[in-house]
């Protein structure tokens, strides 16, 4: 990670981002506190697997290339590279970034789940279900990739000339 003397940024451009995120942690409190709601325990894990699904969206996806688009320059697939300057770059460099897209993805979800906690359940039921699909598609992939190295091995194996110590001693026993 570049340092902010590295990038065409400005220390007032990170702590704004900063002071954006502690607000809206700050405005997810005062709901939990006025609705008593609060997502914890066994909620915690669908929330967490629809912060992966719905990051992976955002950072990722072609579908949400228009929203990535004014910030963040994609010349191959997979390269992604911040725009522009100040602000711009800075985003760039958030929408860039797994981790830190992370960390805004699940501060919403938790705060969706706390101020409309039907609507929160859903949003996670549906990233957890995106999730599930993501992981098997992956388990299947290395499953059949595996089954098609292991035929791969068999049919050499079969079409490979007799070692000339086994070939002496067809040729002994017949």
């Amino acid at each position: 990670m570049k340092t902010i003397e590295e990038t065409p940024t400005h220390p007032a451009n990170y702590a704004l981002i900063s002071a954006v995120y502690a607000a809206a942690l700050a405005g997810t409190v005062a709901i939990s506190r006025r609705t008593g709601e609060s997502p914890g325990g066994p909620e915690l894990l669908p929330i967490g697997l629809a912060t992966f699904t719905f990051t992976r969206v955002l950072t990722e996806q072609k579908v949400e290339e228009w929203l990535r688009r004014p910030f963040v320059e994609e010349p191959t697939p997979g390269e992604k590279r911040p725009r522009g300057t100040g602000m711009r770059y800075a985003i760039g460099e958030l929408l860039s970034c797994k981790r830190c897209s992370g960390a805004w993805v699940g501060l919403g979800l938790v705060a969706l789940r706390t101020a409309s906690p039907t609507a929160g359940r859903l949003a996670a039921a549906v990233g957890t279900v995106g999730t599930v699909n993501d992981v098997s598609l992956a388990g299947f992939a290395w499953l059949t990739s595996r089954a098609n190295v292991a035929e791969a091995e068999a049919e050499q194996a079969q079409e490979a000339p007799a070692p000339p110590v086994a070939a002496a001693a067809e040729r002994a026993a017949a």
